[in-house]
């Protein structure tokens, strides 16, 4: 039964189905084993010394020679001989796509750069993954499936020629950027707005072709869009045991590294770099994994930075893998998306996940969380700890379960579904020492209606933000040792819209000053602030919202 909001309200659901709804989700929680003291293990692979030169193989450092056929043979004899290291040496390597396998470990010495042709012939159509659905992709340049004990190590580059795949609009570059561009050859749209790479981009482009394999569609109709169907750089699939190590990956055609259902993953020391109008331009992607460690790492992108996925829709929720038992610290991110991001492909559910002693520097956001209706997943017991931002272009701490649909206003009529297996969950998230110098909203929470974002508790923040807290139908939050500056002297500095069950301790503004409170919506109950400076007199009540929602001890 789907029920409608009242116009002077924002909640739709009585107290009775809050009740229901809070059942539902303890009866479903899962008790977690770890905690910081109790962290998950990862298991490193084991390789034998045994080293083999692709130069060995034919291969040619340089920036000429087609060496696809050399690199993967190497790789193959190692496999095929138990095992060892394939050495990259020194050079400049050009290549088709790579197949690693079980047992190798391939290295790139320092000043090693593999670069993968722009030649999209080489690249076949394959039966890969977009956000998480089936779909047609071209070959990634690295790839591997059902592997064991596999790596990719050493100070050298790796660079996906990415620039030769992605189609860009004007607006992202700058007039000399542009110039280059269209001298590069390609085509330009119409309107003069956008370049493509090659004809067959802009014909999937221009006509929103689907890249979905669905509706008995096979590889050989997606060939007219081929140039569209954008690789990751590196695909490992249903692996066991890897380590990608000190590589610098850069310059992916989409995302650039995708682990997907593979367990015991270690990503420590590595840098990968896109730029900023790569789009798609993932950092790293862990879909649908369990057992890994992300460490050390820089990581300057064209979109979300670190991001825990596991499928979209009834295709995730069917796969029902979540990723799970992962710890990312000491990494270090400039542009991107997101810092660390969960969603919003998360229909399979996230769970322990730990990250700490990590800085974002001037991502959009900086911890997101996002996914929608019809996505379904739980997003659990995730604990994040002593994080740094600076000059954050939106929110520094963002929960949204309206990504890519229009959120209501604050006295719409809403169509408001029941709960479902497609209804998402955040929930048991515990924040602990942010330090943020600059955002445009500190902390940003928006639930669904009729499930709200709950058990958020945020502790020992220091946030200057324009507006700095807002939270829209989310329930159990704590706030508390809290500095919170705001830049806008104007503004409600903290804006509470059908929210319940809220308290704020030990909140601190800047002068000793009460900040601007607004609550909205006559179901925001139970809020309460202790030890902090709230002055009545600030306190606004709109759209049907009750005095004694609110409580000042």
């Amino acid at each position: 039964m789907v029920k409608k909001i009242e116009k002077n309200g924002l909640v739709i659901v009585s107290l009775c189905m809050m009740l229901g709804i809070c059942s539902q989700i303890q009866a479903q929680s899962i008790e977690s084993p770890y905690h910081w003291n109790n962290l998950p293990e990862v298991e490193l692979p084991q390789f034998r010394k045994d080293t083999l030169n692709i130069e060995k193989f034919g291969a040619k450092g340089d920036g000429y020679t087609l060496n696809t056929k050399s690199i993967n043979e190497a790789i193959s004899a190692s496999s095929k001989s138990g095992g060892g290291v394939v050495v990259v040496p020194a050079g400049y390597w050009l290549s088709g796509p790579i197949t690693l396998k079980s047992n190798v470990n391939l290295h790139l010495d320092e000043n090693a750069f593999l670069q993968f042709t722009a030649d999209f012939d080489e690249y076949k159509i394959v039966a890969g993954n977009y956000e998480g659905k089936a779909s047609a992709r071209n070959q990634s340049p690295i790839s591997g499936t059902e592997l064991e004990n596999v790596g990719i190590t050493g100070k050298g580059i790796i660079d996906g020629n990415g620039d030769a795949w992605r189609m860009v609009g004007k607006g992202a570059l700058t007039e000399s950027e542009w110039k280059a561009k269209v001298a590069s050859g390609g085509l330009v749209s119409a309107d003069g707005k956008t370049w493509y790479p090659s004809a067959k981009t802009r014909l999937a482009h221009e006509e929103k072709r689907s890249v979905l394999l669905a509706d008995g569609k096979t590889l050989a109709d997606f060939e007219a869009i081929k140039d569209y169907l954008r690789p990751n750089l590196l695909v490992l699939t249903k692996c066991k045991k890897v380590l990608l190590e000190g590589v610098t990956f850069q310059n992916s055609p989409a995302w650039n590294l995708h682990p997907v259902m593979t367990q015991h993953l270690t990503i420590r020391g590595v840098k990968i770099k896109n730029p900023d109008y790569a789009q798609n331009g993932d950092g790293i992607d862990v879909e649908s994994c369990a057992n890994v460690l992300i460490e050390h790492c820089i990581l300057d992108v064209g979109d979300d930075a670190i991001c825990i996925k596991s499928g979209k829709d009834e295709e995730g929720r069917k796969r029902g893998i979540a990723t799970e038992r992962v710890i990312i610290r000491h990494n270090k991110v400039y542009k991107g998306h997101g810092g660390f991001v969960v969603g919003s492909e998360m229909s399979g559910g996230a769970r322990d996940i730990f990250v700490e002693n990590c800085t974002f520097m001037g991502t959009d956001k900086g911890l997101r969380f996002k996914t929608t209706r019809g996505r379904g997943g739980i997003v659990e017991n995730i604990h994040i700890r002593n994080i740094n931002m600076n000059n954050i272009v939106q929110e520094a701490i963002y929960f949204d379960m309206y990504y890519w649909t229009k959120p209501p206003q604050a006295n719409e009529v809403q169509q408001v579904p029941p709960v479902t297996v497609e209804t998402p969950q955040f929930r048991n998230i515990a924040i602990d020492g942010i330090t943020c110098r600059g955002a445009q909203v500190g902390i940003f929470v928006r639930g669904l209606p009729e499930m709200p974002v709950r058990q958020i508790s945020m502790v020992n923040l220091n946030i200057t933000a324009n507006k700095v807290v807002e939270l829209k139908d989310a329930a159990d939050i704590t706030l508390k040792n809290a500095f919170l500056h705001s830049k806008n002297d104007e503004s409600a500095i903290i804006y509470i819209e059908n929210a319940a069950d809220l308290r704020f301790e030990d909140l601190r503004f800047d002068g000793n000053q009460s900040p601007q409170v607004e609550v909205n919506g006559p179901h925001a109950s139970n809020i309460v602030f202790n030890q902090s400076n709230i002055d009545k007199r600030k306190l606004n009540f709109n759209h049907g919202a009750k005095t004694n929602a609110v409580k000042i001890n």
